[in-house]
């Protein structure tokens, strides 16, 4: 096998890793949404780990610019995003806290079931650690057959995921971690914050700003005039939201503020 070929394989699995990584991570935000009584997402198809949905909602950040860094660099960047109820976001703040750090949390899970892959292989003496680890190099082995690909496989899943967490979970906007910062504080000073954010998004969006390319699959804004969709709701996550919104919900019921928004 030619390097260029080598090269182009390896872009290939991160870009996988990468496609499959995302879609698990905004449909974390997603779902968490859903039970905290936000079914905008849910509406609009985020709540799955099928990657279509997500692809359609941000083309660009999950096919064209990963792939295109994949095959520049060895490693893809982009971005993808998940729409939610600014409004229950600022009523039930800790729950939007617990929404952002669910994707995240997807992430970590992603790591820790790498890692346990990895180390079973060297139990089982089918991996080893290699002399230097590095990015993406986690593990190696000496077997034949599928093992070398799936101790690649294993090493990006480890190494992506890790990134992505680690990466999110900086407590800057629009990361994951600037979402998560009201389950640290009352819910009078959750609620103020929120507000704030809210209204320098409403200042930039009168900009024009373009979306930061930073904003590395954190959830968005629901975007108005975007297409609604209405599968079936499981009955499990519908009462789950009906539940959550009648014990905690001051007004009108978290799906139904959703609908007007999607």
């Amino acid at each position: 096998m030619t390097p260029s070929l080598e090269n182009l394989s390896s872009a290939l699995v991160y870009y996988v890793v990468f496609l499959f990584s995302t879609t698990l991570h905004e449909a974390a935000h997603a779902w968490a949404a859903a039970r905290g009584g936000d079914l905008t997402a849910y509406h609009g198809g985020q709540a799955s780990l099928d990657p279509i949905p997500h692809i359609r909602r941000e083309p660009f950040g999950m096919v064209v610019l990963p792939l295109i860094s994949a095959l520049i660099t060895g490693w893809p960047f982009g971005y993808a995003s998940a729409p939610f109820d600014p409004q229950w976001a600022m009523r039930h703040p800790k729950r939007a806290a617990l929404m952002s750090l669910a994707g995240p949390a997807a992430n970590l899970l992603l790591v820790v079931l790498a890692a346990a892959a990895i180390r079973g292989g060297i139990l089982g003496d089918v991996f080893f650690a290699p002399e230097r680890i590095r990015f993406g190099e986690i593990t190696d082995t000496n077997a034949g057959g599928v093992w070398p690909a799936v101790a690649t496989m294993l090493s990006a899943f480890f190494s992506l995921n890790l990134l992505l967490a680690a990466f999110n979970l900086l407590p800057f906007p629009p990361l994951d971690g600037s979402g998560a910062v009201p389950i640290l504080l009352s819910d009078n000073a959750a609620s103020s914050r929120l507000s704030e954010k809210n209204a320098l998004s409403i200042v930039a969006t009168a900009g024009h700003t373009p979306p930061a390319l930073a904003s590395v699959i954190s959830p968005k804004r629901i975007r108005s005039g975007a297409k609604k969709t209405s599968p079936r709701i499981p009955p499990r996550i519908a009462a789950a939201a009906r539940t959550t919104s009648s014990r905690f919900a001051a007004g009108p019921a978290s799906d139904m503020s959703a609908a007007r928004f999607g």
